[in-house]
């Protein structure tokens, strides 16, 4: 039986409708699907804290642009207090959202500091937005050296952000005075045991040579004889010698310790000393430091029977010497 013209032309008629409206009908598929993922709702983001937002736009595809900062009495400090768009609006990946966010009450009550570390307090102080104006030091028999005995606003006061707190520090107990006692012309292992018996301490020893004056006794003092001195304070002495060609020197000094005297080389630089004291069971440096070509150089050495003194320059071992 024969197909007329007309039914083919028909059923193809029909056939290209078809593919036609499959294609149509597939491409708006695509395109809302493709659309649909570009699209994102805006989540709430007030009162939320600001790590969690960017990590929630973040994880959304959306930009997050911070407009400013704002005090405000109901939101806590680092949280969102405005939002740009508002939220369930539908919008784009890749577009702005806009926040502003909190910097807390303006006003708050002024945090306890009394008793704390001067760390502790400047740590507290920055957190709360304030800042460290002023900082007066006084001796306590109460607190410990450093830490806070008073402040100023008092703890509780109300005080605004980005106000300054002045503190008083503890310097510890104060240390008892002393007359400083006449040390001129003593041997100087007489005015070392004078200097130990008022409770303070050798500082440097220096040796300039007077004829008219005793051999190996002290010539001059620092603090000077009969000012008034602070328990633990340093002592500092001239001794009558003469300038001496041997590089050291062993000599015997009080019952706490012998001295000895050292003399860097001389040249242009400075040297970098180290006196080690080492024994069986320890080993301490005595002096370790950058010190002047041809300077002399004073320690008083422990008795520490057999141990050995041993003297670097520049990290090259130079002498060493067993206590007797």
């Amino acid at each position: 039986m024969k197909i007329s013209a007309l039914k083919i032309g028909k059923i193809a008629a029909l056939v290209l409708s078809f593919i036609i409206f499959a294609g149509i009908s597939a491409y708006l598929t695509l395109t809302l699907l493709i659309k649909s993922e570009d699209i994102v709702i805006v989540p709430d983001l007030i009162g939320k804290e600001v790590v969690y937002v960017l990590e929630i736009l973040t994880d959304l595809g959306l930009n997050t642009k911070v407009k400013g900062f704002e005090y405000s009495e109901d939101i806590p400090k680092n949280h969102i207090i405005f939002q740009q768009p508002e939220p369930s609006v539908e919008i784009k990946k890749g577009r702005d959202i806009k926040i502003i966010i909190s910097k807390g009450a303006k006003n708050i009550l002024m945090p306890n500091l009394r008793g704390l570390s001067l760390q502790q307090a400047r740590i507290i102080i920055e957190e709360n937005g304030l800042c460290h104006e002023e900082q007066s030091v006084t001796y306590s028999s109460i607190f410990e050296k450093d830490n806070i005995i008073a402040q100023v606003p008092s703890p509780g006061a109300q005080i605004t952000r980005g106000g300054c707190v002045n503190l008083l520090l503890s310097l510890g107990i104060r240390p008892r005075a002393y007359k400083m006692p006449v040390l001129n012309a003593l041997t100087l292992d007489a005015a070392v045991g004078l200097i130990e018996k008022s409770n303070l301490n050798l500082g440097e020893i220096k040796s300039l040579f007077f004829a008219d004056k005793p051999k190996d006794t002290v010539t001059a003092q620092d603090p000077l004889a009969e000012s008034l001195v602070l328990e633990g304070s340093l002592v500092n002495l001239v001794l009558n010698r003469k300038p001496d060609t041997q590089s050291s020197e062993y000599l015997a000094g009080t019952k706490n310790g012998n001295f000895f005297r050292y003399r860097t080389t001389h040249g242009l630089l400075k040297r970098h000393i180290r006196v080690c004291l080492t024994g069986l069971t320890f080993s301490n440096d005595l002096l370790n430091e950058y010190v002047k070509p041809g300077k002399e150089i004073w320690l008083l050495v422990p008795n520490e029977k057999g141990a050995t003194l041993l003297i670097y320059e520049d990290d090259k071992l130079v002498e060493s010497k067993v206590i007797e």
